[in-house]
């Protein structure tokens, strides 16, 4: 089955990829640390492959992560939005703290 690449020429999350980065956001601080300082190395460890679908400077960096109850509780946008074939750049955003449903209301 040939990969479905998003807009912008990346490849959007698999349901279980995007599954176990929002259970890990919401959940695990060591994992959420590793996100905050490299994105690219936490969606490797998910098992998503930045190095060759998603350059981690397209992913941008998260200044300050949303508390793990404010991506549990946009946890279904998120997942829609990690999981549709749209560009995946500045999807950062979607994960700043107090920003988290602001932001998919405009992606």
């Amino acid at each position: 089955m040939a990969t479905k690449k998003a807009t912008g020429g990346h490849v959007p999350l698999d349901s279980k990829t995007a599954d176990k980065l929002l259970d890990l956001l919401g959940s695990d601080n060591e994992f959420r640390r590793l996100f905050k300082k490299d994105a690219a190395a936490a969606l490797t460890k998910v098992g998503y492959a930045p190095a060759k679908d998603l350059p981690a400077q397209d992913f941008g960096k998260v200044g300050r992560i949303a508390p793990k109850a404010e991506i549990m509780a946009a946890r279904t946008q998120l997942k829609s939005y990690l999981e549709s074939p749209f560009t995946f750049k500045r999807c950062s955003d979607c994960f700043e703290a107090g920003n988290v449903a602001t932001t998919l209301r405009r992606k």
